[in-house]
């Protein structure tokens, strides 16, 4: 799993280089599955539950699981890229969010706080805290800059199976939920809106967005529990 998160880490970077004013979401998949193809690996997410594209690609207001289409970027816009591949036999899974040209310092202000509550939530994790705590590190955080953690997605468990127990909540209680043992392997990932948490179905069918239509921002990796804490599984 460290060997196929090093390669889903350079493919992302492959893709961020290429998200500009201009460019349609469906290019960055075209890219997204090429890469994974020419890297020995597979799509995790086409065809996981009739999903029909490599790569979610989610626009402004949308949070997660958005297909990739037509639509072109535009200045000023953020997108999130969430990409899994199945590396000899095993999954990982990751997301970022970027902004497409100049963005307004709020927006980069958003993406800049669900960065670090990913990097908090990361440190939190370690052998005998529970997941409640990494939920309740990612939501103190958010809440003290203004923003807000998305309610109903979630983390997961992940390894032979894209998505495995336990759910990984974003917000939550010290000392309650599932206590943290080395060996285990999970995606942290938390999705911050700009207000209201609510969510709905996005017009595609597939993915979600704000049901308030405020902008959101994810950012994900998978990480792997040792003795001394966590290890980043997707990165180069």
């Amino acid at each position: 799993m460290r060997e196929g998160g090093k390669i889903l880490a350079g493919i992302m970077k492959e893709l961020e280089k290429m998200v500009e004013p201009g460019i349609a979401t469906e290019e960055l998949n075209g890219a997204a599955e090429g890469l994974v193809l020419t890297s020995g690996a597979k799509c995790s997410f086409k065809g996981y539950e009739g999903y029909p594209a490599c790569l979610c690609a989610s626009i402004n207001q949308e949070i997660v699981h958005v297909a990739p289409s037509g639509r072109v970027l535009k200045e000023g816009d953020i997108v999130s890229l969430d990409l899994g591949i199945l590396y000899q036999g095993f999954h990982t899974d990751m997301a970022v969010t970027l902004a497409v040209g100049k963005v307004l310092p709020e927006t980069q202000r958003l993406i800049r706080v669900t960065k670090k509550a990913l990097k908090r939530g990361i440190k939190k994790a370690r052998p005998g805290n529970t997941f409640g705590d990494i939920g309740n590190t990612i939501q103190r955080h958010v809440e003290s800059q203004g923003f807000n953690v998305v309610r109903d997605l979630c983390g997961h468990g992940i390894g032979k199976d894209l998505h495995e127990e336990p759910q990984i909540v974003n917000y939550g209680k010290r000392k309650t939920g599932p206590e943290l043992k080395e060996g285990m392997v999970f995606c942290l990932e938390p999705m911050v809106t700009a207000g209201d948490f609510k969510i709905k179905k996005s017009k595609d069918g597939q993915g979600f967005e704000t049901a308030a239509g405020v902008l959101s921002c994810h950012f994900e990796h998978t990480i792997a529990l040792t003795k001394n804490g966590a290890k980043v599984l997707t990165v180069l």
